[in-house]
């Protein structure tokens, strides 16, 4: 090869599109296709080859089944729904040697998850998103003014950069993007520690013979304070079966529990092993902002999930939504400051954000608290009040009903008013995070005053700090 050829071959491509997604989950994809839909050129880049994208390590746990943004119809995904009877939560709870079976709001599914990452990306291509596979993004590019410009990137080998007036980080938790952007000018929140996330493993196991909760999403306690179990029956004979846990935690330790216990359930006696994935996630509030000249973070990527589930389907789909409403506005009106993508940080503490802020103060209870008191407590409190707690970051319950969780918890009284005094906290939480700021110069007041409460929670419940 001639020394022009060489310098050909290493020389980076450049491409410009109109907006550059970096990732193709449901954040990005639901990004991606709003754009798209407005008449810009979007590309997104995924660092898996085509037949593995969409393949990602879930719950396959779908609350908010009934609602998805209109880029991408429900009627494109709802092929991937296998499972649309499951209607509550099971609880075992070993400690107690009970079972709370809870109802759980709202419309629920359990997915081929799979196939649904493949139909989002096919709803996504339908809007005109272009998709570049086997990239992988490494490094961000801004001007002198910090805005962010573009990303560099290797795909197949060969370097390819990617000039874009707007670009859309949906890389997924402890989005490599982040360690490349310089964020001293901006809101963005860099207060993120991997101690904020969890670590997921799922098997997707057939058994012989259907299952008697097919119609329920069912959770158990590992054998340590770390994490917990589940088993979400895509259908009545095929079975998602994982377990969540914090990072800090000895991975195949908690992993062993998993093999433990599905030994030891009569129903999964002769179960095949289909498939083996694992994942990280955030367990965390979601960031302060998300936003920086030119830039967005969505989904993972921003710490839209629910806390205390894990579930994170609906919240990036909406997440995406808003991001790209924000970039069409950019797009059309030439400005990509953060004053003009700041509505995006809004909408989503108004949809989800501050609930899920709130959420997290009982995160933080838990790391504090003795787990066998905590599972008793639960196994006295009324169902449906947890689902509520579990779902909406508050909830009230009665005089009768106090009565008799008192009654029925007797032994565990400090733990349940340790709980009563952290759920006025989370109250709190939740009251001042639906004050959030409308623009990024009252940013840093709010936080202030979330710090005061944040140092309340802690006060309360007795944990470490978080933040």
């Amino acid at each position: 090869m001639s020394t022009q050829e060489q310098s050909a071959a290493t020389t980076p491509k450049t491409q410009s599109p109109d907006a550059v997604v970096v990732g193709a989950g449901t954040a990005g994809c639901y990004a991606a296709a709003t754009i798209a839909r407005a008449g810009y050129e979007v590309v997104i880049l995924e660092r898996k080859d085509e037949e593995e994208a969409g393949h990602i390590a879930c719950g396959d746990a779908l609350k908010g089944a009934d609602a998805f943004p209109e880029a991408i119809p429900k009627s494109k995904l709802e092929p991937a729904f296998t499972n649309t009877d499951v209607d509550h939560g099971r609880f075992e709870i070993p400690q107690e040697d009970t079972v709370l079976e809870i109802p759980v709001p709202g419309e629920l599914a359990v997915i081929d998850r799979w196939e649904y990452g493949r139909r989002i990306i096919d709803g996504a291509e339908d809007r005109g998103v272009e998709f570049r596979y086997d990239t992988v993004v490494q490094n961000v590019r801004q001007n002198d003014d910090g805005r962010v410009t573009g990303v560099e990137a290797i795909r197949k080998g060969d370097p390819v950069t990617y000039e874009a007036d707007i670009v859309i980080d949906a890389a997924g938790s402890l989005s490599v993007l982040q360690d490349h952007v310089d964020f001293s000018d901006s809101t963005f929140d860099t207060n993120v520690d991997y101690s904020h996330f969890c670590s997921a493993y799922r098997e997707i196991v057939e058994v012989e013979e259907p299952v008697e909760w097919d119609d329920a999403l069912v959770f158990k306690p590992t054998e340590r304070a770390a994490g917990y179990l589940w088993y979400f029956p895509r259908t009545d004979t095929e079975i998602n079966a994982g377990l969540g846990f914090q990072m800090t935690e000895e991975p195949m330790q908690l992993v062993d529990d998993l093999k433990r216990d599905l030994e030891n359930r009569p129903e999964f006696e002769g179960a095949e092993v289909e498939d083996k994935l694992g994942a990280a996630l955030p367990t965390r509030r979601p960031y302060d902002s998300a936003v920086h000249p030119g830039y967005m973070a969505i989904g993972d990527a921003a710490g839209h999930v629910n806390p205390t589930t894990g579930g994170g389907i609906a919240g990036a789909a909406y997440g995406g939504k808003y991001a790209a409403e924000r970039a069409i506005e950019a797009l059309e009106t030439g400005e990509f400051g953060e004053d003009v993508l700041w509505e995006y940080n809004q909408k989503v503490m108004d949809h989800f954000g501050a609930r899920y802020a709130a959420l997290d103060v009982y995160n933080i209870l838990s790391t504090a608290v003795d787990v066998d008191d905590l599972m008793s407590l639960l196994a006295a409190m009324p169902g449906d009040k947890l689902a509520e707690a579990l779902y909406s970051g508050s909830t009230d319950i009665g005089l009768k009903l106090k009565l008799e969780a008192l009654v029925k918890s007797r032994g565990h009284w400090g733990t349940i008013w340790n709980l009563y005094k952290t759920k006025r906290r989370a109250d709190e939480l939740l009251s001042h995070y639906e004050n959030y700021p409308t623009s990024p110069e009252g940013l840093a007041g709010w936080q202030d005053r979330r710090d005061d409460l944040m140092e309340k929670v802690y006060e309360t419940t007795g944990a470490e700090p978080k933040y």
